[in-house]
């Protein structure tokens, strides 16, 4: 471990963690809802309900949908499966996606880890990965912020090449044998069809998909000629930012996207949150943690 990942924990928990005090946590519970195999009670189906927990035999009986609530485990294994591809570089420094990914790991790994829950790690980018065992404990958090630390990105890909999210995917679900807490921080962005193996992922374990956007990847700012590089590919291209119609055709590109990503998330059937690089880590945490709970209610 180094001076720096160990300054940075303790400045994540000084300024994060201190500032929730208490607020997302409880005596026995973590940031979400355990995954037991003991019924507590039936209630009737809501839209937010994952379809999973249907009681399809009562549901035939009553003519009505219900689902199946549980019994919340007092000890959850959490993965945090981390994209470190290129395009997670974008922003300016240290209020880029990478630097929004490491902290919000870092503080989950210490939430975690505080109640007593192993956390493992996933690092994913198309070149390498590394993998950290599950452990509890203020050190298995502190080993995590050294090694986001130093696992720089790789450099971006000659030919071209996007991020293979199917295979991120995938290393998880091979990874992570026991069921558990799967937690993806991703900006999503990369080759198409990776919504199956989320859903392929989800069908086993509790899958929580947490996306982080840039707010210059929604809205182009008037900053006149600019030269703006693809992070994936390493394509460039001039641009005139000063112009109306050019902001405009891009803002509408980037709510097609968006709108294609939620679409694929929904596919995916796992419970996805947005985080902006802009955002507060205390409001961001609170925020999923509350939507989290009217999903599971």
């Amino acid at each position: 471990m180094t001076l720096a990942s160990d300054r940075l924990l303790r400045r994540l928990e000084w300024q994060v963690l201190r500032r929730l005090d208490g607020r997302v946590q409880g005596a026995h519970r973590t940031l979400w809802r355990g995954v037991g195999i003991d019924v507590a009670d039936l209630r009737e189906y809501t839209p937010e309900d994952d379809v999973r927990h249907i009681d399809w035999n009562v549901t035939a009986r009553l003519d009505e949908p219900y689902v199946r609530r549980y019994t919340e485990d007092r000890e959850l294994t959490a993965w945090l499966v981390l994209d470190r591809s290129a395009s997670m570089r974008v922003g300016a420094a240290e209020h880029g996606k990478d630097t929004a990914l490491r902290d919000l790991a870092v503080c989950l790994a210490r939430l975690f880890t505080g109640q007593g829950n192993p956390v493992g790690a996933v690092l994913f980018d198309n070149s390498a990965h590394r993998i950290i065992p599950p452990r509890t404990g203020r050190t298995q958090a502190l080993r995590l912020a050294h090694e986001l630390d130093r696992a720089a990105p790789h450099p971006v890909d000659s030919a071209g090449a996007t991020t293979d999210l199917a295979a991120m995917l995938r290393l998880a679900a091979t990874t992570a044998r026991r069921r558990s807490l799967v937690i993806v921080l991703s900006d999503f962005i990369g080759d198409a069809g990776w919504d199956r193996a989320l859903a392929m992922l989800a069908h086993r374990h509790e899958v929580v998909a947490v996306r982080i956007v840039d707010p210059a990847e929604l809205e182009l700012p008037d900053l006149g000629l600019v030269l703006v590089e693809d992070a994936e590919t390493g394509e460039q291209l001039l641009l005139d930012t000063g112009d109306p119609l050019l902001r405009q055709r891009f803002a509408e590109q980037a709510q097609a996207r968006e709108s294609d990503l939620d679409a694929s998330l929904r596919r995916g059937a796992v419970t996805a949150h947005r985080v902006g690089t802009d955002e507060d880590l205390v409001t961001a945490l609170i925020g999923m943690v509350r939507r989290s709970d009217r999903r599971h209610r």
